[in-house]
């Protein structure tokens, strides 16, 4: 359970958040994700409380300015690299060509251009992360949220992983939170915040 927890993202910030198993660390994800709704308090996206739409406002605005990336990658396995990438878009109301367009430069961005028409079943971990990053960035979001997302990698591929985020999250002028359990992935952050009892502490990095 959350209790009493005040939390502030400055524009910019590249945050990690570690905490034990079963902490909240991913209830506190998706509040900030507008996926979950707090019992009190509010949630501010820009100085807005996400919480003052009705149900479609919140998805619009999900959609508009917040990129999720998980540990599973939630790829539709039916569906390419490129068509996985540009659904949002689709979803937003934008022409399918100019979704193609777009969704192959965001491939391109995270050194997939190459991968995309192939399935996710054809990719390897690494590269179906990818292309859940790209999948993340196609509507320009100004926050991304990320949980556990080199979870289900080996090291290198992981830490390829965080690489990849860390110079997206420059090139795009993003500010990022991610969850995670590993010290060596949160030292790829500019801040690190311990989840204990449902209250955030800020430690200092080396």
């Amino acid at each position: 359970m959350l209790e009493g927890l005040d939390f502030e993202l400055e524009k910019g910030d590249l945050v990690a958040i570690m905490g034990a198993s079963g902490v909240g660390k991913t209830t506190f994800l998706n509040l900030l994700g507008a996926l979950d709704k707090p019992t009190e308090g509010r949630i501010l996206l820009e100085g807005t409380d996400v919480h003052s739409r009705d149900d479609r406002g919140i998805a619009r605005l999900r959609n508009e300015n917040i990129g999720f990336v998980f540990q599973f990658y939630h790829l539709l396995p039916e569906f390419t690299a490129l068509e996985n990438v540009f659904l949002p878009l689709l979803i937003r109301g934008m022409d399918k060509r100019e979704a193609k367009n777009k969704a192959r430069h965001v491939l391109k961005d995270v050194y997939l251009e190459d991968k995309a028409e192939q399935k996710p079943a054809l990719l390897s971990g690494g590269e179906q992360q990818r292309v859940a990053i790209a999948r993340a960035l196609v509507n320009e979001p100004k926050l991304l949220l990320a949980d556990e997302p080199t979870g289900n990698l080996d090291w290198k591929s992981g830490e390829a992983i965080m690489r990849l985020i860390q110079e997206m999250h420059q090139k795009k002028g993003l500010s990022s939170i991610i969850v995670t359990h590993n010290e060596k992935i949160a030292k790829f952050c500019q801040k690190l915040y311990v989840l204990e009892a449902g209250k955030l502490k800020l430690f200092h990095l080396p």
